[in-house]
């Protein structure tokens, strides 16, 4: 079936080690839509983070945020629908993981602003609207997401103890190579979840859709989608259940397998039927 959406992660993904989207990557996001297709940045990212991703790929699609809690428009740059923790669930969560998990700290991920523990430390630069405070004050609103993370535990072995204890109150994955933070979102809420929403309101099915990650909090998109490729330089998890894997990040993997896609497939066919999987 040929392909109407193209969905692709970001971090480790479409961006370099530099930080940096290729000029080759940008070219080809922009041959996508030109071609018809509809063009999905399914992330981890909160959208107070995509305002640079927004810069370098010309303001195009739209962004499946915070792990499927968040639908951003890339081009009005707004908030177009969320899924959040409420403070009771937040609450509940924390004291559980807290309990069981000595050393975990805790943060807050709001969309538009960000919020964290005295005790929490951050691996990357928060520039504006940062908030500190106890765990009862933060969680005063509700939440896209928790972040916890622990500086003495591996991520794979946080994340299984985390999903062992606390599993039936929420969703747990992680999207950090070698550091333990996971991120935490309401029951059911994934990017696989977020992107099949969409994907589902435009009489898309996952047949016609190809989906590019690399971290565990990509491999149900990988899943979902009827084409998953992960790059090279994926985590195990995300490679084992691709369908391909192609060329590294900084390698352009995503660029080599869409050129071939669009010329393969110039346009996308219009099957008329939603395969509903």
């Amino acid at each position: 079936m040929s392909i109407r959406l193209v969905a692709t992660d970001i971090d480790g993904t479409i961006l370099r080690t530099d930080g940096t989207v290729s000029e080759r990557t940008r070219r080809v996001l922009a041959a996508v839509e030109a071609s018809g297709r509809e063009l999905v940045f399914v992330t981890g990212r909160p959208p107070r983070w995509m305002a640079a991703i927004a810069d370098a790929t010309g303001h195009r699609g739209i962004a499946i945020c915070s792990n499927g809690a968040i639908r951003y428009d890339m081009r009005a740059e707004k908030i177009v629908q969320s899924h959040s923790l409420s403070t009771r669930q937040q609450r509940e969560l924390v004291a559980r993981l807290r309990e069981a998990i000595p050393g975990a700290s805790f943060a807050v991920e709001y969309g538009d602003s960000f919020a964290h523990e005295p005790a929490y430390r951050h691996h990357l630069s928060l520039i504006q609207d940062v908030e500190v405070g106890e765990f009862e004050q933060i969680s005063a609103r509700p939440a896209a997401k928790i972040l916890m993370r622990h500086d003495e535990l591996q991520p794979d072995d946080l994340l299984a103890a985390a999903q062992k204890i606390a599993g039936d109150l929420a969703t747990f994955t992680h999207s950090s190579a070698g550091l333990a933070l996971l991120e935490i979102s309401v029951t059911g809420v994934t990017k696989a979840v977020g992107l099949s929403q969409y994907a589902d309101e435009l009489g898309i099915g996952p047949a016609e859709v190809i989906a590019f990650g690399d971290m565990p909090n990509d491999v149900a998109l990988l899943e979902w989608a009827g084409r998953g490729v992960a790059v090279a330089n994926a985590h195990p998890a995300a490679q084992a259940v691709a369908q391909r894997v192609t060329a590294s990040n900084d390698d352009d993997g995503v660029a080599v397998v869409l050129e071939e896609l669009l010329q393969d497939e110039p346009t996308p066919a219009r099957s008329g039927v939603t395969d509903r999987r």
